[in-house]
């Protein structure tokens, strides 16, 4: 998942579009759009994504793993680092495939999140008897 392209009046100015970058990825990382151990495109992929030089998007990779936000690893990618995402990669994943799911039954959002938590208060219960 790539974010959206950075602001045009800031891609002149490489250093600006790299944080600009950099804190999309933040926002996907904290939303749980991107979860723990989930794997970011390469660079080269969020650059052409984005349209920015592939130093620009590398750049803005540096900054999310000085921030302890992801790891990278030579041959493995760039991934979430464990406990930088609101929820583990399974669990997000799991939760776009019910998306797709529940829009393909034309289940709308509130039914979802109203069955998900009588399932879950169900569960809890289950569990404490």
């Amino acid at each position: 998942m790539t974010p959206s392209q950075p602001n045009e009046a800031n891609a002149a100015n490489t250093a600006t579009a790299a944080t600009d970058i950099a804190q999309q990825f933040r926002g996907m990382i904290a939303s749980g759009q991107l979860g723990s151990g989930e794997r970011l495109p390469t660079v080269r992929q969020t650059a052409a994504d984005l349209g920015v030089a592939p130093g620009t998007a590398a750049r803005a990779y540096k900054l999310l793993e000085q921030e302890g936000l992801v790891v990278a690893r030579t041959g493995a990618g760039t991934r979430v680092a464990d406990g930088a995402g609101a929820l583990p990669g399974g669990i997000v994943r799991r939760l776009r495939e019910l998306v797709t799911a529940s829009e393909a039954a034309g289940a709308s959002p509130d039914d979802i999140a109203t069955a998900f938590r009588a399932i879950w208060q169900a569960s809890r219960a289950d569990a404490r008897d």
